[in-house]
């Protein structure tokens, strides 16, 4: 697999507290299974969908215990470099790039709105390995904030994205674009979303069936938060784990509707 072109979306984990219970969980969901844990870097287990990488599990580092959350990683050339672009555009380094292994450099980040993410730098470990399509799979991203015009500047700045405008007055949605590929989304949280909720970026999986994955979640101790519902790009739902990890799934097979008018911003 070669190397993202920076900016793609090449990699997710989530801390979990109790990370057996999440494996269980999200083996059922989506059918993942589940490698060694990793003690020489904190217990951190991938994901596998039908062999291949699509994800990461580790249970929190002490006193960073709290709400379990995905965590999206962006690729980059230079880790470094872009530590010095996110601080350059107003964003905070969380934590300052860290060497893992042969496996690449990892760096975590705040956008000026208040959403966290991560930055990888590929060595022996270049992402993931499942195609988007896939069952299990990641497939898409989605960045939920308040103060879009804060991410709409930062994250083209850093990372070199174009962005497109969906023509709709119902909702405020960008998607950043490299090249002719269309690789994040960014949502402008609504009322909908209580105040103590922040902003996140939101992960899609596939499921070659939405609603069975909806009801294995929600039999699970999942939360469903929206739909499930048919859209252009697949039918999506919006969950929540037993332990408050927000995501969503799609089964991009199963599509309805025109697709919507977009238009380049400038």
């Amino acid at each position: 697999m070669a190397v993202q072109p920076e900016g793609t979306p090449c990699w997710a984990d989530a801390m979990f507290s109790d990370v057996e219970g999440a494996k269980s969980f999200y083996g059922d969901v989506l059918g993942w299974t589940f490698g060694e844990s990793s003690s020489e870097y904190g217990n951190y287990t991938q994901a596998y969908a039908d062999g291949k990488a699509v994800a990461a599990v580790v249970p929190p580092m002490p006193g960073q215990e709290g709400h379990s959350q995905w965590c999206l990683y962006l690729a980059s050339p230079d880790a470094a470099a872009t530590a010095g672009k996110i601080r350059d555009n107003g964003g905070e380094v969380l934590m300052e790039p860290m060497r893992v292994g042969d496996f690449g450099t990892m760096c975590l980040a705040r956008d000026p709105s208040g959403v966290v993410f991560g930055v990888w730098q590929g060595g022996t470990h270049e992402g993931f390995e499942a195609p988007p399509g896939q069952p299990g799979a990641f497939c898409w991203a989605e960045i939920y904030t308040r103060e879009p015009e804060k991410s709409d500047t930062f994250f083209p700045a850093v990372f070199g994205y174009s962005a497109q405008r969906m023509q709709d007055d119902a909702i405020d949605f960008r998607m950043f674009n490299l090249g002719d590929n269309s690789v994040l989304g960014r949502m402008k949280m609504t009322d909908d979303f209580p105040p103590e909720v922040p902003a996140y970026i939101n992960v899609y999986f596939s499921v070659p069936d939405c609603d069975d994955a909806v009801a294995r979640a929600t039999k699970l101790g999942g939360v469903l938060r929206f739909g499930p519902m048919d859209s252009p790009f697949g039918r999506f739902a919006a969950l929540s784990d037993p332990q408050g990890a927000s995501f969503s799934v799609i089964d991009v097979t199963t599509t309805q509707g025109d697709m919507p008018q977009i238009s380049d911003v400038p």
